[in-house]
């Protein structure tokens, strides 16, 4: 059954991947029509032809390799007779690349290329593929956020302390000389449902421990429900250092990731963990936590993946936060899903997961490189510089920028690319991420 469960995990994120290839790519692909570009060929994948078919113009197809996909719009880039020779070692590859796109340019649809389009539509083209990779995310999240709900806190009581103890004390059994806490006091019971405290109704335990934090040695009236009655308590707390948490429950670390310590009201219980809706705006807030925190790991990219490729050698652990490859992500959620938690638990482990992806490919597309969609954007963008200019100083309008001639960076991007990808494959193989340690 595990061994099923962890196929199904892997299952899990291959759909969604593939899902989330298809929508980038239908991004490219709707403006591209739209904007009257001919678009010769749709592909999921890359390798051998799975399955293809031929709708009007162009054909739509899945390929056996799920580690991207692409669409072939004609005439990316100027046409051959309007490019200047270029000279130098990489002549051969900037030749080809050319002759490449020049038979992507049918006959008679000359007027149907890409690089014809006006910038801002060449922007938006080549910017659809990310958007739509960010819009999923943000369905994702909030889905996972406002449908099922974050894990924190609920407003039942799981348990009461017996006793208070000092803080950070190792003392796992209460003294006599310990004084009863002020839960047990007030007569709370594990399985109680907080109503109200200081007149305030609560929906969540952190609102309750909020409450109770602000008001050491204050009287506070409480009302809990109890076997389908409301009891009314009184309940006072008590002036303790200790670690604050947040709404899930996690210590509150400072700077140094030291937990912070304050001294604060307490009163000696703990809640049940539940799923608890969240408002509609905190999915899209996880989604920019997700973006900021994808662009730092880009930012350090050399770093991590040297921290990669030390660790493969010398069989250390790896840093949770590092970058992975298609099978680090499967591997995990195959882990995940063969876990002994709560289906539902799992479930939102899978989603945040496929969520979290999505905004990888949103971000790692946009870096302003070729053969990366954010490096055609720069190209249209000193495109659009460059007639800008022109006719701010009333010149001729200037030729089509040839990309072509970026080429050689092109391969060079493509290898460095391919070495990433290899050296993560390698090292989620023989020495991969532990997330459920």
């Amino acid at each position: 059954m595990e061994i099923l469960l962890y196929a199904g995990g892997i299952l899990f994120m291959l759909i969604g991947l593939g899902l989330s290839i298809g929508l980038h790519e239908i991004g490219h692909l709707l403006p591209a029509k739209l904007f009257g570009v001919r678009v010769g060929q749709y592909m999921i994948g890359f390798g051998p032809r799975i399955w293809s078919r031929r709708i009007g113009e162009t054909e739509y197809g899945v390929k056996l390799l799920p580690v991207g996909g692409f669409i072939s719009m004609s005439g990316m880039y100027p046409a051959s007779r309007s490019a200047r020779p270029v000279g130098g070692l990489f002549r051969s590859l900037v030749q080809d690349a050319r002759t490449a796109n020049d038979e992507t340019i049918a006959e008679g649809e000359e007027h149907r290329v890409f690089y014809r389009l006006p910038v801002w539509k060449r922007v938006i083209v080549m910017f659809g593929g990310p958007l739509m990779n960010l819009l999923l995310a943000l369905l994702i999240f909030t889905v996972l956020a406002s449908g099922i709900g974050l894990q924190q806190g609920t407003t039942t009581v799981a348990s009461v302390t017996q006793c208070v103890v000092p803080a950070g004390t190792t003392q796992e059994a209460c003294s006599a000389d310990d004084p009863a806490s002020p839960a047990v006091e007030a007569g709370i019971r594990p399985g109680d449902v907080l109503i109200s405290i200081d007149g305030t109704p609560v929906s969540t335990f952190a609102e309750a421990t909020e409450i109770v934090q602000a008001a050491p040695g204050r009287p506070l009236d409480l009302v809990v429900r109890r076997d389908d009655e409301d009891v009314a308590l009184t309940i006072t707390p008590i002036a303790a250092e200790r670690e604050l948490t947040d709404a899930a429950g996690r210590p509150v670390l400072d700077d140094d990731g030291e937990p912070v310590v304050r001294e604060v009201g307490y009163v000696g219980m703990a809640s049940q963990m539940g799923f608890v809706p969240q408002p509609l705006i905190v999915g899209p807030e996880m989604a920019a936590e997700n973006v900021g925190r994808v662009a730092s790991l880009i930012a350090t990219l050399p770093v991590r993946l040297w921290e990669v490729g030390a660790s493969l050698v010398t069989g250390t652990e790896r840093d949770p936060n590092g970058p992975l490859s298609v099978v680090g992500v499967g591997r995990i959620a195959g882990e995940v899903a063969a876990t002994e938690a709560p289906v539902l638990n799992r479930f939102a482990v899978l989603l945040n997961l496929l969520g979290s992806l999505n905004i990888a490919l949103f971000v790692f597309n946009l870096i302003p490189l070729l053969p990366l969609d954010g490096g055609h954007i720069v190209v249209a963008l000193w495109e659009g510089v460059k007639r800008g200019w022109a006719r701010l100083f009333r010149r001729p309008p200037p030729a089509p920028v040839d990309a072509t001639r970026l080429v050689p960076l092109t391969v060079v991007v493509a290898v460095l690319l391919i070495g990433m990808g290899a050296l993560l494959l390698v090292a989620d193989v023989f020495n991969p991420v532990d997330l459920l340690q």
